[in-house]
């Protein structure tokens, strides 16, 4: 990234390495090699263009235990919509019955600039692979307490969704047209993505968001027994989402695009939906950090943002076109072009045989 700072997941091995001097044989040695490497490790919290970073957990747009007061009227930073329910271990979405739909809201809009969103949640059901359903979404949207088909929250909403999808419709579509995935254009389920709205965008159900997917990454994340997490960063108009879902306390890239523009001043959330399949979609804990960006700021930095937006987004959208363009797809396309072309050709002879013809018997 553009703009490192030294994460959990570096001080965390680093301070694993400093206490290993200590079982060493040599200890004196070890240590002083363990505190150098410390410090190295501490040093890359700076990267070469002079970003530096701070967090700070921000309570009041942060969900933990032992959820005191969610959903209660007044005495809440959250607010509890449709299904959902509060026990003393997590947050439930919607229990794993059919036509379910739940979701979580911050009361307060957020107006930080720069932050940093660490989900805890958990999937578990009966149902098994790919018969389960539907997933769940985290919001950092304008409007907020709205149901609808989108995991639970409205369609065309305006702002960032990021999905954990965990049921394939379009794979089940093709299917019941006899068609498959081509190898480019094919995603493994359960699926982590990202969409920024506008307000007139639509999610699209049967492709599963293909068309306005960011970028995506698969996470199988059903039914484990170890913790899963959920990592969202959005600093200096830079989006970064990572996952933690291996019990090995390590983030795992995601997605990472630059251009992203959000505006301050929305509310964050989280949202789920059953159909006819089923699963328990739980949130053990939200917590917001603010990010603090120690540069000099620039005159786009000043820019006020009004509607959510990303660079490039239809150069975006051409690559993804043509990469995902089936073999089938291209040899037709080649084949018409040059059929076209001679088409062309043949056309332009004969024009020029009837011209050349017509003026060699002006001379006569």
């Amino acid at each position: 990234m553009a703009a490192a700072y030294c994460s959990r997941r570096q001080r965390f091995t680093a301070s694993r390495m400093w206490f290993r001097g200590f079982y060493c044989s040599d200890k004196m040695y070890f240590l002083l090699c363990s505190t150098i490497l410390l410090f190295l490790q501490m040093g890359s919290c700076f990267s070469d263009d002079d970003h530096e970073m701070e967090e700070f957990l921000k309570r009041e747009f942060s969900l933990s235990k032992p959820y005191q007061g969610v959903g209660s009227l007044g005495s809440s930073y959250w607010e509890l919509m449709g299904d959902a329910m509060v026990t003393t271990e997590q947050v439930r979405l919607t229990p794993a019955m059919q036509s379910r739909q739940g979701a979580v809201w911050s009361r307060m809009p957020c107006h930080l600039k720069d932050w940093e969103m660490q989900v805890h949640f958990k999937v578990h059901g009966q149902g098994k692979k790919n018969l389960n359903g539907d997933g769940l979404a985290v919001w950092y949207t304008k409007e907020r307490m709205q149901k609808g088909p989108v995991f639970g929250n409205m369609d065309n909403f305006t702002g960032l969704g990021v999905f954990v999808d965990t049921y394939p419709n379009e794979e089940k579509h093709l299917e019941a047209q006899k068609k498959r995935y081509t190898p480019r254009s094919e995603r493994i389920f359960p699926l982590v993505l990202a969409m920024v709205g506008n307000g007139t965008i639509g999610y699209d159900h049967e492709r599963d968001g293909r068309p306005t997917e960011l970028s995506s990454c698969n996470a199988m994340v059903r039914n484990l027994k170890h913790d899963t997490f959920l990592f969202i960063r959005y600093v200096s108009r830079r989006l970064t989402v990572m996952i933690d879902i291996d019990g090995q306390h390590e983030w795992r890239d995601c997605l990472d695009l630059p251009g992203v523009r959000l505006p301050q001043g929305f509310y964050f959330g989280a949202s789920a939906l059953t159909g006819d399949l089923t699963d328990n979609h739980d949130i053990i804990s939200m917590k917001l950090y603010q990010i603090t960006v120690l540069s000099q700021k620039t005159q786009d930095d000043e820019e006020d943002i009004t509607v959510p937006s990303v660079d490039n987004i239809e150069l975006l959208r051409l690559i993804e076109y043509e990469e995902g363009m089936s073999s089938i797809a291209i040899f037709f396309t080649v084949l018409f072009s040059m059929l076209g072309c001679i088409f062309l050709i043949v056309i332009g002879l004969v024009v020029y045989s009837h011209w050349h013809e017509t003026r060699r018997k002006r001379f006569y």
